[in-house]
């Protein structure tokens, strides 16, 4: 493993004190902070307007650990999954989902995830590290090269809804979001951004006290403790009490645009009582829309969606109380690359 600092993780000014004390002119640091953010250098050696003194020195003083892509698959609907290695052999994935309308990255925050939700692949997954903000811009940028490559539109949307939980690598979460809506990086409105957690409710109140502009979507899946107890352990310590107190504060504080997320399952949260129980929980919060998920079947859990028509019946019961609901149709079903489905699987 790379001993050598990163150079991602030096401010500008520090880059700038080591450029003076090299003898090397101001200007070299713009050059290669474009090159890091916004040219998405993989390598000194790819910085071709520096010379090859320069980029000796960088690489003596510095690493580039950069993400890279290790396999990428292509679904019959047009998304595309790609797993990317990590300096160190880990491996990842995001998935690039586009419509008509837009083009949207869903990244990873985590290598692997240590809430072992039942429906969600990487819940059956070790957690191995947090990804380091650069690694996390570094999905970024690469999902938004295919984009541009196969769709010839840069992306539009962001969704931290990939492998691990957001809110437990906050620290490396919002500084690669800062990356990513700086002017000299992607350059994004935060407002295209969303960032979902399974429900811990400190950090939620946190992003709140911290002032974030991207929007907050909770995982939620099942309208009762009884019920969320059973397949999100994490509600254990962070009820829904806990989390819609949480999500009033971080209303408060932001005025941000708040959604739940709920994956049908038969006979275990797709009934009428189910949906009164999130109609009387979506009262509580100012969510803005609640979205219906098919579930995307996994080998390790054995539930099963509901059929078109329950599907249907849940989804007329809330809107004919007035609760704002979408259903959410799957991408990406035969490459795994759907909701729940990320995990590495023929690792």
């Amino acid at each position: 493993m790379n001993q050598l600092p990163n150079i991602r993780a030096l401010s500008n000014e520090q880059l700038a004190g080591f450029m003076e004390s090299i003898g090397e002119k101001k200007f070299r640091t713009q050059q290669i902070q474009e090159w890091l953010w916004q040219k998405h250098a993989a390598g000194f050696d790819d910085m071709t307007n520096l010379s090859k003194a320069l980029r000796q020195q960088l690489s003596e003083h510095f690493s580039l650990p950069a993400l890279t892509i290790n396999t990428t698959q292509n679904s019959a609907d047009g998304t595309v999954k790609t797993r990317f290695t990590t300096f160190d052999g880990h491996k990842i994935e995001g998935v690039l989902i586009p419509t008509d309308e837009r083009k949207t990255a869903c990244v990873s925050s985590q290598i692997g995830c240590s809430l072992s939700c039942k429906f969600c692949a990487t819940g059956y997954m070790d957690r191995k590290r947090n990804l380091n903000f650069d690694e996390i811009y570094d999905q970024v940028m690469l999902i938004n090269q295919q984009s541009e490559a196969l769709y010839q539109k840069k992306l539009t949307n962001i969704v931290f809804m990939g492998m691990g939980e957001p809110l437990l690598n906050y620290t490396n979460v919002l500084k690669a979001i800062d990356r990513i809506t700086a002017e000299d990086g992607i350059h994004m409105s935060a407002r295209r951004i969303t960032v979902s957690t399974a429900g811990v409710a400190k950090q939620i109140k946190k992003l709140g006290d911290d002032g974030v502009k991207f929007k907050l979507a909770l995982s939620l899946h099942a309208p009762t403790d009884a019920k969320r107890n059973e397949i999100m352990p994490i509600n254990e310590t962070n009820n829904l009490k806990a989390l819609a107190e949480a999500l009033n504060y971080f209303y408060a504080k932001t005025k941000n645009e708040i959604t739940f997320e709920y994956i049908l399952f038969k006979n275990f949260n797709d009934s009428q009582k189910d949906a009164e129980d999130l109609i009387k929980l979506y009262r509580q919060v100012p969510a803005d829309l609640v979205n219906i998920i098919e579930y995307n079947p996994i080998d390790a859990f054995t539930f099963r969606k509901p059929d078109e028509e329950g599907m249907e019946r849940f989804m007329q019961h809330l809107e004919k109380n007035r609760v704002n609901a979408r259903l959410r149709r799957s991408r990406g079903k035969d490459i795994d690359a759907a909701c729940g489905q990320l995990a590495n699987k023929d690792k």
